[in-house]
């Protein structure tokens, strides 16, 4: 049996859209902080006659181990090997509720596939695999603050550790809501890049910001870092509002957060809140 750990990162620049949806290349080039107190560990084993998946001690249906499978795929072709897998993963926080439970997810996977197959991938070419199960997977393979460069093929769409964060800088994650959300992340940026009025401005305006951003990590300059991340988390809720059916993650909880995130900014307490595809709001 393999075991692999991986960390949730969340975008401080969001990656909301895909170029090439088959091969999970983005729009835009995006910028994480990862959460190490967040992960998911996956063990992968060998199995007799076909994929098995259980997630948090719960077998997975069809569709779901088809996901999968599809995934592993990728690695029996680069193996050349036809093994079938038991895959067993936990995440140790809610899963799909806007916490990247996928990203961590698929970059555990991916790590755990790369050494069950003997591949020795290292993780610039990993974060390649693992994009392709999940798009903010290829930033959860590093620690630190991580550059997702948008590129142009699956070769170049990769992530690599701008900053190791190791400075005066945390993230605090409020629960809102802990169930799974309606709709999925996959399906509403589809839905956002191809209805939304507010979309090519969306992704001029955050490329526009990823040099920028990635000197204020290097930078270590929290103000700048903090007023980046706020406004392009806004900007990105603010484009789904301009789909043709206008969706909001946030809820009711949600913004009971947010006002009293405002009472403490008022109080001269310097902090920047950002939000994801979900309820739960993340402070800088």
């Amino acid at each position: 049996m393999i075991k692999f750990k991986a960390p949730a990162n969340i975008a401080l620049l969001k990656y909301w859209g895909k170029a090439d949806p088959l091969l999970n290349i983005p729009t835009t080039s995006t910028i994480s902080m990862t959460l190490d107190a967040l992960s998911t560990t996956t063990s992968v084993d060998l199995e007799s006659n076909q994929d098995v998946f259980y997630l948090n001690g719960h077998l997975q249906n069809a569709q779901e181990t088809k996901k999968v499978s599809d995934f592993v795929d990728l690695f029996r072709t680069k193996a050349q090997r036809k093994d079938y897998v038991l895959i067993d993963s936990h995440n140790n926080f809610p899963t799909a509720a806007g916490l990247a439970s996928s990203a961590s997810g698929y970059a555990a996977l991916a790590g755990a596939l790369n050494l069950f197959f003997d591949l020795n991938m290292n993780f610039d070419e990993l974060s390649t695999y693992a994009r392709r199960g999940s798009g903010s997977a290829t930033r959860s393979l590093h620690g630190g603050f991580v550059l997702w460069e948008k590129g142009i093929d699956h070769e170049s769409s990769k992530a690599h550790q701008i900053d190791v964060g190791d400075w005066d800088i945390q993230m605090i994650v409020i629960l809102c809501n802990q169930n799974k959300k309606k709709i999925s992340s996959r399906k509403l940026m589809e839905m956002t890049k191809n209805e939304s009025i507010f979309y090519d401005a969306w992704v001029q305006q955050t490329n526009a910001l990823v040099d920028l951003m990635k000197q204020a990590v290097m930078d270590h300059d929290f103000s700048l870092v903090g007023t980046l991340a706020q406004q392009n988390a806004w900007q990105m809720h603010g484009t789904i509002l301009g789909n043709q059916q206008p969706y909001t993650y946030l809820q009711a909880r949600s913004f009971e957060a947010l006002e009293i995130l405002q009472a403490l900014k008022n109080q001269g307490i310097e902090l920047y809140e950002t939000m994801d595809a979900g309820p739960n709001i993340k402070v800088l």
